[in-house]
């Protein structure tokens, strides 16, 4: 699946993954009107109005980019009905040729780990069947409970070709509360010697991507916040065959004049993602025009502006 996700930037000329993080606030009032006539407002009814909302702005962006990320926090508070929602944008995307990278953090041990990455990358047996759960296309996965609760999704992934994008400097402000604390080196009492965390795990990162290799980059690759671009130079030379998911673009504060460090010298290896810049472009001043009737034609100008800035800023 790195090979088809590489291939797909390399085409469309579009580090760009549009993270679908769809809240009730960002739903035009059109699509909720025309649910909640159906539905009731019920859990129901926000499952429906996310789902057709998601699906206008798919339609609007898929020629334009190569993956979506859905962050899977943002359809669970909606219960079962908005899992069935997350269920059909997966489904909806794949559909229409984009690769799914599924925003689940998941981190456990042993059976549990293994449970999420059957269900989530891989094939479930029932009887004498073999069937799929949400059949993602990558995953995000916690490390910091250790080897355990990774190896499992690696599994999966060299059985079903699929990919990971593993925690390693994440964009929110209190990531450094551990994330940056200053480790040293089993056995030594040289307070020189110590290094961030985030180094560490990175390193172990680049260990799993070694053994794991696509055809130019392996399909272990990492997550490394926009809003960090320093520390980003210093991961890009730990992680060379690694893709970087990089969030807190737009929103958060990321610019593409930040992000050069984390791609490496052939302008490949990091994907960009914006959700809410994109998504709800249309509640921006900058897309004001389009109106919530033509929400999905804001998120569209919104990616193209994004691919212009991040042409400009890497090259």
């Amino acid at each position: 699946m790195i090979n088809i996700l590489t291939e797909k930037i390399k085409k469309l000329e579009a580090p760009i993954v549009v993270g679908l993080d769809p809240t009730m606030k960002f739903v035009p009032e059109q699509i909720k009107k025309q649910a909640f006539a159906e539905y009731g407002e019920t859990m129901q009814g926000a499952a429906e109005a996310i789902w057709q909302y998601n699906k206008g702005i798919v339609d609007a962006v898929c020629d334009l980019i190569p993956a979506v990320k859905p962050q899977i926090a943002m359809y669970e508070q909606f219960g079962v009905e908005g899992m069935t929602a997350f269920q059909k944008t997966v489904a909806y995307c794949k559909e229409k040729g984009l690769v799914v990278i599924g925003d689940i953090k998941r981190g456990d041990i042993g059976s549990t780990s293994d449970a999420y990455a059957v269900g989530h990358l891989g094939q479930a047996q029932v009887g004498d069947t073999m069937c799929r759960g949400f059949d993602l296309d990558f995953a995000t996965v916690n490390p910091y409970l250790g080897s355990d609760g990774v190896k499992p999704f690696i599994e999966v992934c060299k059985k079903e070709k699929k990919g990971l994008f593993i925690l390693v400097k994440t964009s929110n402000p209190s990531s450094g509360e551990f994330q940056d604390r200053l480790v040293l080196p089993e056995g030594s009492a040289d307070a020189s010697a110590a290094r961030p965390l985030y180094e560490i795990v990175g390193e172990k990162v680049a260990e799993w991507a070694a053994e794991h290799m696509g055809e130019t980059y392996s399909y272990i690759g990492a997550v490394v916040g926009a809003t960090y671009p320093e520390m980003a130079k210093i991961l890009r030379k730990i992680m060379p065959k690694s893709y970087i998911l990089v969030p807190g673009y737009g929103a958060q504060g990321g610019k593409g004049k930040d992000l050069k460090p984390f791609f490496n010298e052939d302008g490949l290896g990091a994907i960009v993602n914006s959700s809410r810049g994109i998504i709800a472009a249309y509640q921006q001043e900058a897309y004001a025009k389009y109106g919530a009737e033509g929400y999905a034609d804001a998120a569209r100008a919104a990616v193209l502006a994004m691919k212009e800035d991040i042409r400009t800023g890497i090259f």
